[in-house]
């Protein structure tokens, strides 16, 4: 049985990933913490999951609370993340990473230390969209550079970072099949005289609003058709769930940095 510590436990993500760890028959919910004053420290972690008295706490120290599980579970917020990362390294435990809004020198450092612990990071766990992925840059390289390449995703009004981590995937997924960078073509506002759009630019657009788990859609326009791939998330149990599936995966890989496409055999996709 693996052991799972939960970051951010009492959060709205933290509570379902407790729930479906818990519903894992390869899992166990071995601890859970919260920044320290956080009144939800010292609440049953199952009592906040929903499944149950469990006899396991919410606690106020992430190291202590790693010392005793296999793998860590976090999608919190990218500065804490790194926090954790470098923990997991040191106690050499495995750690499944949600959390979006990494940047470039996170993701650098990440990959530094996953020498020292193996771990699963994604800007998003759920199954349909990482089919998604493969799916849009597969599109991608068949229309090639006949057909426009735009991106709309919305989330809830309380989501932080912009564009959703999950589009800028699909954006770096289906601009590197089209041999473009997106880091060089990302359009990621208009307003005004833009002048008529570039050939070569992919546009990433944002919605922020009410209580919107998260959709994402990518559109392909051509002269006289439009085709558009769209997730859609009903809850946000398939992210937890997905988050429960890749800590059964990591528990025991040899140190290094995985994907979601490891996880789902999708990587020769």
């Amino acid at each position: 049985m693996t052991k799972v510590v939960i970051a951010g436990a009492a959060g709205r993500m933290g509570r379902r990933i407790g729930f479906m760890v818990n519903q894992h028959k390869e899992l166990q919910v071995a601890a859970g913490f919260e920044v320290p004053g956080s009144p939800d420290l010292g609440k049953d972690m199952g009592d906040l999951g929903g499944y149950g008295q469990s006899g396991v706490k919410v606690v106020g120290d992430p190291a202590a609370a790693l010392a005793q599980a296999d793998v860590l579970i976090d999608f919190t917020f990218h500065e804490a993340t790194m926090g954790f990362a470098r923990l997991a390294a040191a106690q050499h435990k495995g750690m499944v990473i949600g959390t979006t809004g990494l940047s470039p020198a996170n993701l650098a450092e990440l990959k530094e230390l996953t020498a020292h612990f193996p771990c699963v990071q994604s800007p998003n766990m759920a199954i349909g969209v990482n089919v998604l992925f493969k799916v849009a840059a597969k599109v991608a390289a068949i229309l090639g550079n006949d057909y426009d390449i735009e991106i709309v995703e919305a989330h809830h009004r309380m989501k932080k970072d912009a564009p959703s981590g999950t589009a800028l995937k699909l954006g770096e997924m289906v601009a590197a099949a089209v041999n473009r960078d997106l880091g060089q073509v990302g359009v990621f506002s208009r307003h005004g005289m833009i002048g008529a759009r570039t050939d070569a630019e992919i546009g990433i657009q944002t919605i922020r609003a009410g209580d919107i788990v998260g959709e994402h859609t990518v559109y392909f326009a051509g002269a006289g058709e439009r085709l558009e791939l769209t997730h859609r998330a009903h809850s946000r149990d398939n992210f937890a769930q997905g988050a429960a599936l890749a800590a059964a995966w990591v528990a025991g890989k040899a140190n290094g940095l995985y994907t979601m496409f490891d996880v789902l055999g999708l990587t020769d996709l």
